[in-house]
């Protein structure tokens, strides 16, 4: 693998079918078998684990100056470890296979693995020309841009998988769907921080962080992304709105700003443009420049969009992107801390540095209310900071 791939370029793997899987057998090739670690039967599901490791260990001792990445279609405990992203394998390309989708994501966050993924559109197999399916495609991949990984992969009638394969209505909403996860890449990056420094899961189900909610242990399509971002996913076709849970704190809605206790059942508008995203009060979410690519400019300047109506903290973590200096310490955060009683923002004292950190950046605070601060665009801002690294308090 080093030889043939990853020494001319290849940064990334594909660990398909690596349960391992035989074509045209009735069972596994391991089950019914003694094999070196012992009964089949008893350890085939160690598989993917020990491939993923091997390859994982193979590329570390190769390089420190690139980050491994393995897609794998299975996972066993522990796989975690490995830089393992795992996705929920060949599955159709209809609304019932979608809304499996996401309890299975949240049972498997549940399981300690914290990257999942699916074949957004499903991979058997779409029509891009038929309206029913370009409904289904836009509707899971607003559910995909608040997974973990977000990705498109699956069998296309004439093997067309761009955003402008399904005409120009879907087009339209697609590319408002991707500039929005690329302007959330410093919440996403923070949040893959706290995962690797803190054990963290970024898609969260709701008995996670409403443990004394009872009705938000037993919703399973819907889920936390990060601290911030509920997410509830339109699993209905034709629908325009979407009956979900808040679960008790007050939240914003995303799209306009206006809040709403929790605790309640609610009537979220749905048009095809719109996936119900709400934010907890108490919430500091930053939001980059447009982007086309992760890597593509430097996060700067920042909105930080404040929601108020409770305490809240967030840490900004940057680092150099793609390689393991990190490990050694070459990282910065940056501690930002939000006072509703004081109604103070404070941006503390930036910790750490690596080459290439942005040493004086602008953070443009929103302090988002009823019609202002809400949606995807790039709101004016209610306060611009030129932010050298030393700590400063803002209030509105």
């Amino acid at each position: 693998m080093n030889d043939a791939l990853f020494r001319i370029g290849i940064d990334a793997w594909w660990l398909d079918t690596d349960e391992p899987e035989t074509e045209g057998r009735e069972e596994n090739i391991l089950l019914g078998r003694r094999i070196a670690i012992g009964s089949g039967d008893r350890y085939a599901n160690l598989y993917p684990l020990m491939h993923t490791e091997g390859v994982y260990d193979g590329q570390r001792q190769a390089s420190e100056q690139k980050r491994v990445f393995i897609l794998s279609r299975s996972a066993f405990a522990g796989t975690q470890r490995n830089s393992v992203a795992a996705w929920s394998g060949d599955i159709n390309s209809d609304w019932v296979s979608f809304r499996r989708q996401i309890p299975a994501g949240l049972n498997y966050a549940l399981s300690g693995m914290p990257y999942w993924t699916t074949d957004i559109g499903g991979f058997v197999s779409g029509n891009p020309d038929d309206p029913a399916y370009r409904q289904l495609f836009v509707r899971w991949f607003q559910y995909g841009a608040f997974c973990p990984i977000f990705r498109i992969h699956g069998t296309r009638a004439g093997n067309r998988n761009e955003l402008w394969s399904y005409g120009p209505e879907a087009q339209e909403i697609l590319i408002k769907v991707d500039k929005l996860r690329y302007r959330l890449m410093p919440y996403i990056y923070s949040l893959a921080a706290m995962t690797t420094r803190s054990a963290y899961t970024p898609m969260r189900p709701l008995v996670m962080d409403f443990r004394t909610d009872v009705r938000a242990e037993n919703v399973g399509d819907e889920f936390m992304f990060g601290p911030a971002i509920l997410v509830s996913p339109v699993t209905e076709p034709d629908a325009t709105s979407r009956r979900l849970y808040l679960p008790q704190a007050t939240w914003y809605d995303f799209w306009s700003g206006a809040t709403a206790k929790g605790g309640v059942e609610v009537d979220a508008a749905a048009p095809l443009d719109r996936i119900p995203l709400y934010i907890r009060a108490g919430s500091i979410v930053p939001l980059g420049p447009e982007m086309e690519y992760a890597s593509e400019k430097p996060a700067d300047p920042i909105e930080l969009r404040v929601y108020r109506g409770a305490d809240g903290d967030f840490t900004l973590y940057e680092d150099e992107n793609d390689n393991y200096h990190y490990e050694k310490g070459a990282f910065a955060t940056i501690p930002i801390h939000w006072d509703d009683a004081h109604q103070q923002l404070q941006i503390g004292t930036r910790q750490g540095n690596f080459p290439g950190m942005i040493e004086r950046r602008t953070f443009n605070v929103v302090w988002v209310r009823d019609g202002y601060g809400g949606g995807p665009g790039a709101a004016a801002g209610d306060k611009s900071i030129d932010y050298d690294g030393s700590a400063v308090t803002v209030s509105p």
